[in-house]
């Protein structure tokens, strides 16, 4: 069986943002528990010059579904706009991000696999075919993402593992 573009995206985008989902939850759960504001987890970072954990949470829901948007217009740029700071928003992000990936129909992403794509962000123009924009800038930028949003919530004392960052793995079916 061939491996195809949706198989080698998709499937990760999902996977990546039922792990963010669960954070968010496990986030406000703390919050609740140490009697903590959700804001301040939303503002919280890891160094001054890093982005907020509620701005982690939006560039891996803009990295996959706003990718798949970007390919099919041919062109993406980055998540600009001020993230949502509430749990209740952050969670409807993600959520809005995941029945959209669910129900993309696989053969629409396929056949953009060829096409010509392109990032932009003011002056920086990177060129890239659908597959190698996908492959090669998008997934790291989810994973990247997920790991520091999920690295923010731990040094905050959130209790996440590691299995709340890798979420549930495609194991093989009996």
């Amino acid at each position: 069986m061939a491996l195809t573009i949706h198989d080698a995206f998709v499937p990760g985008c999902i996977q990546m943002l039922t792990s963010v989902s669960g954070m968010i939850v496990k986030a406000q759960d703390h919050c609740i528990a140490s009697d903590t504001s959700f804001e301040s987890l939303a503002r919280a970072r890891l160094a001054p010059d890093m982005w907020p954990f509620s701005r982690q949470v939006q560039q891996v829901a803009h990295h996959s579904l706003g990718a798949v948007d970007g390919v099919r217009r041919g062109v993406f740029g980055p998540a600009l706009d001020e993230p949502p700071e509430d749990c209740a928003s952050l969670k409807a992000m993600v959520a809005d991000a995941l029945t959209q990936l669910e129900s993309l129909d696989p053969a629409e992403l396929d056949g953009l696999a060829d096409n010509d794509m392109r990032f932009e962000f003011g002056t920086t123009r990177l060129d890239f075919t659908v597959t190698n924009f996908l492959l090669s800038f998008s997934i790291p930028n989810i994973y990247f993402h997920a790991a520091t949003a999920y690295d923010i919530l731990r040094n905050c004392g959130v209790n996440l593992g590691k299995i709340d960052f890798l979420g549930r793995p495609r194991i093989k079916q009996p």
